[in-house]
């Protein structure tokens, strides 16, 4: 028997209009206690609306959210959940440990536990060592490290995250998804926006795509690709001159080539047992190959696949 994991947080057909504009077409889906789900999708597709309808900025015009089985409208219900914005919500006149402290007021935690929590921060985000330099000072990525931090000190179960890495150098990147896997074997839950696709196929556990309001995929990078674009691979050859009619294959892959290309692609399921035969095949016809390249299907194939459009348009 397979081992169910709860349900942190759950969106049952979530619809948001403005005007005449359909932001959130019956939006469901589920976070599951622990899960790192990233939310994709083209620009204006409802990944922003949807953010600000779970953290209580807009209210929607129908559906239900729960937070661990509670409604999100219950009072204390958003006491559960952290919001980290795209925007650097942090204060660049006070200290590392004075935005610190005081955003931990705002959720509500004194005394000891809050000097517990704010330490706890200042080690998690590996800042310590500048718990007394203001932020305006920080580079990029400092600050949100800092920002994170704030979002989180009242321990919530979910973490709302809106492109967490916007802005940031590759080494501020891994700092980042180091700190939230962390917070993952934690048992936190986490649902973020990005525009990074690498990001979402490499550091999270599923994946679900809304494009124009409604969810069109969802499901692990694995499930995605052999529900779209198929696990066969792409070879790509260099060939030594222009070919200059198909090459005659032995039926084992597809030939994507062209006339008076000096490349040959074909598409391959059996990398084993399928390219030696592509190669003889070139081999035979009377060209030379100078380079091959085998690719796999990505995340960025699923989702030109589902959308039409690259992530940034």
């Amino acid at each position: 028997m397979i081992a169910t994991v709860p349900t942190a947080l759950e969106i049952s057909d979530l619809r948001k209009t403005f005007g005449s504009l359909v932001a959130l077409r019956g939006v469901s889906l589920e976070l599951g206690r622990g899960e790192r789900l990233a939310l994709l999708g083209p620009n204006g597709a409802g990944k922003t609306t949807l953010i600000r309808c779970l953290s209580g900025r807009t209210r929607p015009d129908g559906g239900a959210v729960t937070i661990d089985g509670q409604d999100i409208n219950e009072f204390g219900a958003r006491d559960s959940l952290g919001l980290v914005p795209q925007e650097i919500a942090i204060y660049a006149d006070l200290t590392t440990r004075e935005n610190l402290d005081a955003f931990g007021r705002f959720h509500g935690l004194r005394g000891r536990d809050l000097k517990s929590r704010v330490d706890w921060a200042l080690q998690w985000t590996g800042l310590a060592d500048r718990a007394k330099h203001l932020v305006g000072s920080f580079s990029g990525g400092m600050k949100r490290r800092v920002n994170l931090a704030c979002g989180v000190l009242h321990s919530p179960s979910v973490l709302l995250l809106d492109e967490p890495t916007v802005g940031v150098d590759p080494q501020s990147r891994e700092r980042i998804f180091v700190m939230l896997d962390e917070l993952s074997q934690l048992g936190t839950s986490i649902l973020l926006t990005t525009h990074h696709l690498d990001e979402a196929q490499q550091r999270c556990d599923r994946i679900v795509i809304v494009d124009k309001g409604s969810v069109v995929a969802n499901g692990t990078i694995g499930e995605l690709v052999e529900q779209t674009v198929g696990r066969s691979r792409l070879v790509t050859l260099s060939i030594d001159r222009p070919l200059v009619a198909p090459i005659q294959l032995d039926g084992s892959a597809e030939l994507i080539g062209e006339t008076g290309s000096e490349t040959v692609t074909a598409r391959i399921d059996d990398v084993v047992v399928q390219l030696p035969a592509l190669l003889e095949s070139i081999r035979r016809s009377g060209y030379g190959v100078s380079d091959i390249d085998v690719s796999s299907p990505s995340l960025h194939h699923v989702f030109l696949h589902l959308t039409g459009r690259e992530l940034r348009d």
